[in-house]
Order: structure tokens, then C-alpha cells, then sequence
């Protein structure tokens, strides 16, 4: 059982955080919490200038919302959006927050690993605390 648990939340096609807070909520140790995390990775160059004014601020608007309605039936849970490259982003949270187990879920392995996403290899291989991995399509 964990006592600070932090569940990364990704927006890419498909995603579905409900096998990752299920995972969560059993790993959870009585008086535990929850952070749910999403990182708003930067975009690209070419596309900032076709991008609306105040794009940036309506999507973090957005991402903090959903995350919130996600959080909603957890007593202890808390969001929070970063900003940056996803795995740095994760790896430092949960290290400046006494993060003792990451809830990610795999997605979309490519080239780069063909276990697990990018991403989650990258936590997987840094991480200074316990990484429970959700497979996409893991049962709820």
C-alpha cells in the first residue's frame, strides 16, 4: 500500500484514465492520496502562429476541469497540469512531492520500446519509486 500516489492522465486518442484511478484506489493505503497529473507537452513552432490568442490557458482551463470531474469520488485526490516534456515532468513531480508510486498507463509502443510506450519507459527507467504500468485496454 502507498501512501502518495501520483496518476499520470494522458489526452491522446483513446485515453481512458479509469483503469489507471481502478489500479490506484486498490494500491491506495488508508489515509492516502492521490494526485492525478497531466502534462501539456509544447507546441510545435510551425503551428504557434495558427493557434488563437489564449489557446494555451483555455486548454490548462479544460484539462484541470476534466481532471477534476475524474477526481471527483476521490476524498484526497488533487490535479495538477504541467507544462514540458511528459517524462521529465513526471519523474520531477514525483520526486519534489514524496511520490512513492506511479500509476502510467502504456501507450502507443513504438520503435523506441517495444514493451512499453515511450513515455512510461522512460518513468519506468528513472523513477526513484514504485511504477505500476496499465496496459491500454487493461480492464477497468
Amino acid at each position: 500500500m502507498y501512501s502518495h500516489i501520483l496518476v499520470t492522465v494522458a489526452y491522446d486518442e483513446g485515453h481512458n484514465a479509469a483503469p489507471s484511478l481502478a489500479a490506484a484506489k486498490t494500491l491506495l493505503a488508508p489515509g492516502g492520496r492521490i494526485t492525478l497529473l497531466h502534462v501539456m507537452e509544447p507546441a510545435p513552432v510551425f503551428a504557434l502562429s495558427y493557434l488563437p490568442a489564449g489557446w494555451r490557458d483555455e486548454m490548462r482551463s479544460a484539462i484541470e476541469a476534466d481532471l477534476a470531474e475524474l477526481a471527483a469520488d476521490i476524498e484526497t485526490a488533487s490535479v495538477v497540469v504541467a507544462e514540458g516534456d511528459a517524462a521529465h515532468e513526471v519523474l520531477e513531480h514525483a520526486r519534489a512531492q514524496g511520490v512513492d508510486c506511479i500509476v502510467i498507463a502504456s501507450h502507443r509502443p513504438g520503435t523506441q520500446s517495444l514493451l512499453l510506450g515511450s513515455t512510461a519507459a522512460k518513468v519506468v527507467a528513472r523513477a526513484q519509486c514504485a511504477v505500476h504500468v496499465i496496459r491500454r485496454g487493461a480492464a477497468a
